[in-house]
């Protein structure tokens, strides 16, 4: 296998001025480990200048998207880098695949508004990234055997060079709820009705909100990166939308063939003091409520696996973890598996997308509902963000936390899982706590 070409380059721990130097490149994406010191937040990836981007055709099964990305990905062909190096990544596709991808993947109604317009999959193949591993503090400048010595040679000088600073940004108004808080409740109403009729154990709920605005969106991340930094965050931009993502949830990682998903499922606010954020975490560690919807969500993912996974290696190392952010602890789970060997990482990602944590148990008859109840398409919320290398490699987030910045308006979404035993008023609340630091940043 024919070696990438790799340069190691002087070390910055902060992304975004690399961002800066190739952002003229066009489409940019950065898969941003935004979280100091945290072990799932070790590598930030950042490239430029796709040789293509796949893109669904109009009314093409979702099987046929993946099937000519797979085909892509394949011309590109693999390379290899020392093992030294411990590089996720080198060549392959970065971008987004939204939450309404699962209409081409599964027979779904068509109910809900489609007023954001994004193609519902967007993966650039990139023939390099620039790789920063923020356990060991180095970065690289990681080639694919392909590119050309003027290109690369022409990518060292751009990184090298002087930086330019984002433009201002700024919110016209504060953002805005879409749905009354009256509406909320009646759709919890009849998640509720739906429940108790055997048609679904859990359901996840979520309201839209926005805002008008003017400037550049990665000034507007920048200062949400600062505010909230997580393991899974991400700017990806195009010519007529940005995306931002802030998000804490990993949806899919394979690595050497090891599946792992990390579902979250139950949240509470964090405490003013430390013994209340103790306190609050403790409680739900030990939520009965929280730990049967975790479990459910375990259990569907579990299926999800399975279905491309070597029989019998799918297993649960942890269940009903604790992990802590700025606004908000999470109950956390991992299930992992061995990939089938007739079975590919892109088959996986045909098989689970999208995530169960964010759909609801059955999946299928949850996100039935979900078209139903929610007034707007979810777009990229509840999609996913990452790479899937040439390798056969792939890392995708859950898009949870999340932005999308197109014609001068900015939309953000909250949600959270619907099960028997849930309250209306405190499920709206935690749709507001979660998003509440993104929201109350950009608005200060």
């Amino acid at each position: 296998m024919t070696p990438y070409h790799i340069t190691e380059l002087p070390w910055h721990a902060d992304p975004l001025p690399g961002l800066l130097a190739i952002r003229g490149m066009g489409q940019p994406v950065l898969l941003d480990s935004a979280a100091s010191g945290d072990p799932l937040g070790r590598y930030s990836i950042l490239a430029a200048d796709p040789l293509t981007m796949i893109t669904p055709y109009a009314n093409e099964p979702g099987e046929q998207t993946i099937a000519r990305l797979r085909q892509v990905l394949g011309e590109l062909g693999p390379a290899s880098w020392p093992d030294a190096l411990q590089l996720p990544f080198g060549a392959g596709a970065l971008g987004y695949v939204s939450y309404d991808f699962g209409h081409a993947l599964e027979p779904l109604p068509m109910q809900a508004q489609a007023d954001i317009q994004l193609p519902a999959l967007q993966l650039g193949i990139y023939r390099w990234s620039l790789v920063s591993d923020n356990q060991r503090c180095q970065r690289w400048l990681v080639c694919h055997p392909s590119v050309e010595a003027d290109y690369r040679s022409a990518l060292l000088t751009r990184l090298a060079g002087p930086i330019s600073e984002p433009g201002a940004f700024a919110l016209q108004c504060s953002f805005a709820a879409e749905q009354s808080q009256a509406e909320y409740l009646h759709a919890f109403e009849r998640i509720q009705d739906y429940i108790q009729a055997g048609d679904c154990y859990q359901v996840n709920l979520a309201q839209r909100f926005s805002a008008p605005c003017q400037g550049d969106p990665l000034s507007a991340y920048q200062q949400l990166r600062h505010a909230c930094p997580t393991p899974f965050a991400a700017y990806v931009e195009s010519a007529d939308h940005a995306l931002l993502c802030l998000s804490p949830e990993r949806f899919l990682k394979v690595e050497g063939g090891q599946v792992e998903t990390r579902p979250i499922k139950g949240t509470r606010p964090r405490g003013a003091t430390p013994a209340q954020d103790q306190m609050l975490a403790d409680a739900l560690r030990n939520s009965p409520k929280d730990r049967a919807e975790n479990l459910m969500i375990v259990d569907l993912l579990r299926n999800d696996l399975g279905r491309v996974c070597t029989y019998g290696s799918v297993r649960v190392p942890e269940l009903f973890s604790i992990e802590s952010y700025p606004n908000v602890h999470h109950l956390v789970s991992s299930i992992i598996g061995q990939l089938a060997p007739d079975q590919d990482t892109l088959s996986l990602l045909a098989s689970a997308f999208p995530g169960g944590s964010i759909t609801g148990a059955p999946k299928i008859r949850a996100m039935q509902i979900i078209e139903e109840l929610e007034p707007v398409r979810r777009s990229l919320y509840c999609g996913s963000i990452g790479y899937i290398g040439c390798e056969g490699q792939m890392d995708l987030n859950i898009t949870i936390r999340s932005l999308v910045h197109q014609n001068d308006q900015l939309y953000c979404w909250g949600g959270g899982g619907i099960v028997a035993d849930s309250d209306g008023e405190a499920e709206y609340q935690e749709s507001l706590t979660k998003v509440r630091v993104l929201l109350e940043t950009l608005s200060s």
